[in-house]
């Protein structure tokens, strides 16, 4: 049968309410990307040079072990550069680059890896990016405490009219039909680091970072039945 009194009626009145919480937690992965740049006016020497940085680079990250969680190719560009000569242009120089990602989740190794992969030759580091998994315990924690917020604030209202809870109606994420793309996602961070030259002949300092604590949002809405009021 077809609901016809969705605000309730005298002896069933509907109340509607919305629950929502807030964490602030620690990260549990940090996000790098590494560009690897090389040039010359040689196409194959230029792709040969790329091929051998990003090795090194490869080795470099996957040498921490278990520590990385994801390590994964991008983007790869050849690029000739052309410039004038006489009636028509001719390739000046060669540009390669090489885009990795790469995810970690022990933070006491990331200021050395950071460290390591900037002091590279024409290398540029973006990150860290801070973030938590999809599967995060503080996801299903946020959402339960919405969820409570929500009843404790249903059960003031009702108890203001001299009434109690008696069933619930409906539970919903808000815009559940439209979701709203990014909704609940934590914030990130970075800072990008870049070399433009050979290493020093000793190793720089660690990077000393400190993880970025996350938010996480979470809001219900929620509908009740309660019993008459006492007016």
């Amino acid at each position: 049968m077809t609901d016809t009194q969705p605000y309730g009626t005298p002896d069933q009145p509907r109340l509607a309410v919305h629950g929502e919480a807030h964490l602030e937690v620690d990260p549990e992965i940090a996000g790098l990307t590494i560009t690897i740049a090389t040039r010359g006016p040689d196409r194959r020497a230029t792709l040969d040079d790329l091929t051998r940085r990003n090795t090194h680079v490869l080795d470099l990250i996957k040498s921490y072990g278990d520590t990385i969680e994801k390590l994964e190719t991008g983007a790869f560009t050849l690029t000739p550069e052309l410039t004038r000569h006489g009636r028509g242009e001719r390739v000046r120089t060669y540009h390669g680059t090489v885009h990795i990602n790469a995810e970690l989740t022990d933070f006491t190794t990331l200021g050395e890896l950071t460290t390591r992969l900037a002091d590279l030759e024409l290398t540029r580091v973006d990150g860290p990016r801070w973030s938590l998994r999809h599967d995060s315990p503080a996801h299903s924690e946020v959402r339960r405490r919405a969820v409570q917020q929500a009843v404790v604030r249903a059960r003031e209202y009702a108890d203001a009219l001299g009434a109690t809870l008696a069933a619930l109606v409906e539970l919903s994420d808000p815009g559940a039909d439209t979701p709203t793309p990014g909704y609940g996602r934590p914030a990130g961070g970075g800072m990008a680091f870049r070399s433009m030259a050979p290493g020093a002949a000793e190793p720089a300092p660690a990077l000393d970072l400190e993880p970025q604590r996350q938010s996480v949002h979470a809001r219900v809405n929620a509908r009740f039945i309660m019993t008459p009021p006492r007016l």
